[in-house]
């Protein structure tokens, strides 16, 4: 009967594409109901279905467009030379086609909007009793969706970003940069450049560092290699650098099977791809990293057919040595020849967790 009425909910809403999932949503909900679940527990389940369905309908508009997320402090005032950072870097991406997403709000938030201009701010705030308004540049405009909950607002703040840049914050900052960390570093999210960006002279970055070598990796919680999953600068020229070289020859990626199929902008040569072997063995399982074509599951899902590929079998555990391969990649001369083409990143967020 439920199955029923789930079916006949589906064809009244008119929807076309996506019954499979549409289907299991609507199981999801009945099933809550026959769970008898608290009424706490079926208010947070609906906020955060209505919360997501708002901010999917908000970035909607700009599939396609690629887009980074600042983090940074709320508290950073308009005249700290860290404020004027971010304006400035925020300003640089938006003039070279970026979509700028923060938080919304005050200091670093209000920065980066403010650099980007109306039309290239995107604002995901969070609902606080003590939180200032919304930045002016997001204030009155429709780029701009609201939330309850920190886990839904940090969901929508890293799906829809190719790129991410950290300045110095406190708690919400340090939550950000971490929960992004993990997501990379445990292959939960694609791989993207992040930045850790100071000021010329400023220390929270290079601290924080020195405190991830000393407490993490000396005694193995974290990964050496997994230094390759961030750039550390003062600079904004080197922060931008950082971002667009990222996408220089790589587009995405996407698991099939066992294997790792890492789509490209540029075709490598037999040399090159001889030398990523010689390079990076540990990466892999086993076997060789190899030029194919499409494999039948991505030409079932038409799915980048026309771009040049590698196949590998990937240890997943080994995220910053993937990053590594990466920059590799997008170093070779095959790629150094074709700079100043299209280096816009995939606009499929989700390749990897197909």
């Amino acid at each position: 009967m439920a199955d029923d009425l789930i079916t006949q909910l589906i064809e009244e809403s008119g929807a076309t594409a996506n019954r499979d999932v549409l289907r299991e949503i609507l199981r999801s909900a009945a099933g809550l109901a026959g769970d008898d679940a608290d009424r706490l527990n079926l208010k947070i389940t609906a906020t955060a279905m209505k919360e997501m369905r708002a901010a999917f309908a908000m970035f909607a508009p700009f599939e396609g467009i690629p887009k980074v997320s600042i983090f940074g402090s709320a508290r950073t005032r308009p005249d700290d030379p860290l404020y004027h950072q971010a304006r400035d870097l925020a300003r640089r991406l938006a003039d070279d086609g970026w979509m700028v997403v923060t938080g919304a709000g005050p200091g670093i938030m209000a920065a980066g909007a403010e650099g980007a201009g109306p039309d290239n701010a995107i604002g995901v705030s969070i609902s606080l009793p003590f939180e200032e308004k919304l930045s002016d540049v997001l204030a009155n405009g429709s780029q701009v969706v609201a939330m309850k909950y920190f886990f839904t607002r940090k969901l929508m703040l890293i799906k829809e970003s190719s790129a991410f840049v950290c300045l110095p914050g406190g708690f919400g900052t340090q939550d950000e940069t971490f929960e992004l960390f993990t997501l990379l570093q445990t292959g939960k999210t694609t791989p993207n450049p992040v930045v850790l960006l100071d000021v010329p002279g400023g220390t929270y970055w290079s601290s924080w560092v020195e405190y991830i070598d000393r407490e993490l990796v000396s005694v193995g919680l974290v990964s050496p290699q997994d230094h390759e999953l961030y750039c550390v600068t003062d600079d904004v020229d080197a922060a931008v650098r950082e971002i667009e070289q990222f996408w220089r020859s790589y587009h995405s990626i996407r698991w099939v099977g066992g294997r790792l199929v890492m789509r490209l902008r540029h075709a490598p040569t037999e040399a090159e791809v001889a030398h990523l072997n010689a390079a990076f063995g540990d990466l892999l399982t086993r076997g060789e990293i190899e030029v194919t074509d499409p494999l039948p599951a991505e030409v079932s899902d038409k799915d980048h057919l026309d771009l040049p590929r590698l196949v590998m079998r990937y240890d997943p555990r080994l995220a910053g040595r993937l990053r590594a391969l990466i920059d590799a990649v997008n170093a070779l001369p095959s790629a150094r020849a074709a700079a100043g083409r299209d280096h816009a990143p995939s606009e499929d967020p989700a390749d990897a967790q197909r």
